[in-house]
């Protein structure tokens, strides 16, 4: 794996408003904050993680690891599993170029991003293309490309079974410099075919992305602005959930319906229950793409800088 850590640096400060408030990173695992929140431990190892994604089925969670430049093409990219019940525990499901241990054809992994899950299958964002890999093997079952995309950020399964996508539009160049030549949209993937779902920029750079069954809408996170957004069912246009620091990342459904995002702008993850947002998770610099383990109530945190994972009990 390549040393990043020049360029981690300079993307932080390219990317990121920091707060001053890192109540968490002085926490030893298993105590309580001040603002009630507990950490339960972490994860480490890890190289630029960008997302975690929870399977209940396998009860692990995949951790997607960009390893160098986010839209560099530098076949880098690994996806690490890591036992639920027992975060020390981690593997490797998928490594760019190298062959599956139980068989079949090798992943290509550039800068592994969002994640969402269907049956055996992971679904896998890589800058332009949208990667299948089995979840069990790490074997690779399809490449999509997605034409005119520029950063495919989060994928999510929609309620028609298809796969969607943000493409948040920025890119980074070899210094870690971030600029905006692409166009803000969310893509459909069904039986091999890509359409555009939503498009422009009141999208505000489409970060995060998840499915609420219930509310029949689309949850966005949008790096710009700051407001978390939704979108109805058919609709083409996003509307306000609620607001807060804005620079968001991830965003999880939780249990009971509310909803957690991850936030850049002050190292923190909120809660949004109707309407409005509340910091639930601090000193969590360079929160990335959030899995939410629903078994355990547990908020995992992705720190892309700090090259671990991170794991909170919701209250």
């Amino acid at each position: 794996m390549k040393n990043t850590a020049k360029l981690v640096v300079i993307l932080s400060l390219a990317a990121c408003a920091k707060g001053d408030d890192k109540v968490q990173d002085s926490i030893p695992a298993g105590s309580a904050a001040t603002s009630n929140q507990m950490k339960m431990g972490e994860t480490g190892g890890m190289n630029v993680p960008e997302s975690v994604k929870y399977d209940a089925d396998m009860d692990v969670f995949f951790v997607s690891n960009i390893n160098g430049n986010p839209s560099q093409k530098d076949g880098n990219g690994f996806i690490a599993v890591v036992r639920a019940d027992s975060t020390s525990v981690v593997k490797m499901l998928a490594e760019s170029g190298k062959a599956p241990a139980g068989g079949g054809k090798a992943v290509t992994l550039n800068a592994p991003k969002g994640m969402a899950i269907k049956g055996d299958t992971l679904w896998v964002a890589d800058i332009n293309v949208v990667r299948a890999i089995n979840k069990r093997t790490g074997a690779s079952i399809a490449d999509v490309t997605v034409a005119n995309s520029t950063f495919l950020n989060d994928v999510a399964i929609g309620p028609d079974g298809a796969v969607y996508v943000t493409d948040t539009g920025i890119a980074f160049d070899a210094n870690g410099g971030m600029t905006h030549p692409g166009v803000n949209r969310i893509f459909r993937i069904a039986g091999g075919k890509v359409t555009t779902v939503a498009e422009g920029d009141s999208l505000r750079n489409p970060n995060g992305l998840a499915y609420d069954a219930a509310g029949k809408r689309w949850l966005l996170a949008p790096f710009d602005g700051k407001d978390v957004q939704a979108m109805a069912d058919g609709s083409k246009s996003a509307t306000v959930v609620s607001n807060g620091p804005g620079q968001y990342d991830g965003i999880e459904l939780l249990g009971d319906g509310r909803i957690a995002v991850s936030s850049w702008a002050d190292s923190a993850v909120y809660i949004i229950s109707n309407g409005t947002m509340t910091k639930a998770i601090t000193g969590v610099d360079a929160p990335a793409d959030i899995g939410v383990d629903t078994k355990r109530g547990i908020i995992a945190i992705p720190r892309f800088n700090a090259g671990k994972v991170e794991y909170f009990m919701i209250h």
